[in-house]
């Protein structure tokens, strides 16, 4: 499970500088998901091939000086409830603020692993000034510079250091199941009448779920954990901090499900923000079965589920190969058919296929179908091909000119293997390596 280091501080000490620092190679999650914030505040960071993470508080600070200070309490107090780890930045050239007092007051209270770093420590005299900062009480200073990367690299030593201590001994080890999508398409509805009661506060008021909810569901043969999120708003939808935060939430959710229903309205029909949500399942590799709600709304002809069916899978394009069902919460129809998909494609999700066995399938199939020349006539070779043992369905192809290989041939080996071995609902990435 991916961990969280969030970056807080008070305004101007550089925190935008250090999150773009630690995400540069990495897409922001919500790149896609406008309205989260006005800039790119959650993304992955890697270091050392340690994957995690990051969430830069500071984007959503705004106001009169009047309101800074109570906005960074709140930041602080959500960093110090959602993230495994905190970066708490100052400014090495300004000194020690009576609004950094107030900050490691807040976090000296919590339990959480705190990394207090002096930024734009960008000469080696300044770098001397960071022993002021001791007189915060949170232990080892470190002098950094986001914007040259200076000291970045013994900080992020430390801060994955502390995540390999962390362990998830305490969470019970079952798949997760997240149900996500537009706020009122009927989320809470579902979980409710799965568990039977009213787990979820539900009223037809779009937003009302706050928090992401895990619940255990176990019955019919199932045992699973059950997330409901908050639903993912539009741009300019976001208008409080709890909305905000929640966002937050619901992509945390996502990364840390293994399979998502994707709610989708049947009544207003595939939206942009659908196939937003339905791109983050994508990128994160989770497992995706689409479920079109309040069908009993809709009136009907011959083909009208076949031609909605159709048009799904062209705005999903070119990740058509998902399950659709329609259903009604309302009248119980088919959603025990959606957890059925659910549970199918986490099993698909976890398959692995062996590397001989890929490499009989596919390189007979390569040398009667190669992929196009590269550049200056030469000719890609294809000579390997592993699954990856990971989470994710990743698969690693070896050859002499990886670079060179073709978009459209890269979707004709995925289609290739998708043919062969039954992969419905899960998001397929290939890699390209020279052998």
């Amino acid at each position: 499970m991916s961990n969280t280091l969030a970056i807080v501080g008070r305004p101007n000490v550089g925190k935008s500088s250090l999150f773009n620092r630690l995400t540069k190679t990495q897409e922001a999650i919500v790149e896609s998901m406008s309205g989260v914030t006005r800039d790119r505040i959650y993304g992955k960071s890697d270091w050392n091939g340690y994957e995690f993470s990051v969430i830069d508080t500071g984007g959503y600070v705004h106001g009169s000086d009047d309101t800074f200070e109570e906005e960074i309490r709140k930041q602080v107090l959500y960093a110090i409830e959602e993230s495994d780890a905190i970066v708490f930045l100052v400014d090495i050239r300004e000194g020690v603020s009576p609004l950094d007092r107030e900050v490691a007051n807040l976090l000296r209270k919590s339990n959480k692993k705190v990394f207090l770093s002096a930024n734009k420590a960008d000469v080696p005299n300044v770098a001397d000034l960071a022993g002021e900062f001791y007189s915060l009480g949170l232990g080892e200073v470190f002098a950094i510079s986001a914007m040259t990367g200076t000291g970045t690299g013994d900080l992020l030593d430390r801060v994955v250091e502390t995540f390999k201590e962390k362990t998830d001994d305490e969470e019970i080890d079952l798949p997760k199941i997240a149900v996500i999508g537009r706020p009122n398409v009927g989320k809470s509805s579902l979980i409710n009448t799965l568990l039977g009661d009213q787990r979820n506060i539900v009223t037809p008021i779009a937003g009302t779920t706050r928090d992401s909810v895990y619940t255990r569901y176990k019955g019919f043969g199932h045992d699973f954990m059950l997330v409901d999120t908050a639903g993912l708003r539009k741009k300019g939808k976001v208008y409080e901090n709890i909305e905000f935060y929640s966002t937050l939430r619901t992509i945390r959710a996502i990364e840390k499900s293994d399979v998502c229903i994707i709610m989708i309205d049947a009544q207003t029909g595939i939206e942009k923000q659908d196939i937003n949500i339905f791109n983050l399942a994508q990128k994160n590799g989770k497992g995706i079965v689409i479920v079109v709600n309040k069908w009993d709304l809709v009136e009907k002809e011959t083909n009208t589920h076949l031609e909605f069916e159709n048009h799904i899978r062209e705005r999903i394009a070119p990740f058509r190969d998902v399950d659709i069902v329609f259903t009604s919460v309302l009248t119980k129809q088919r959603i025990f058919k959606a957890l059925e998909l659910a549970k199918d494609v986490y099993e698909k999700r976890s398959k692995k296929v062996s590397t001989s066995k890929l490499n009989e399938l596919l390189l007979p199939i390569i040398e009667n179908t190669p992929p196009p020349a590269a550049s200056r006539g030469r000719y890609i070779k294809i000579k390997y091909i592993t699954q990856l043992k990971t989470e994710r369905t990743q698969f690693v192809f070896f050859c002499n000119l990886p670079d060179d290989v073709k978009d459209s041939y890269k979707r004709f080996l995925e289609n290739t293997i998708r043919e062969n071995y039954d992969f419905r609902g899960v998001p397929i990435h290939l890699y390209f390596r020279k052998k």
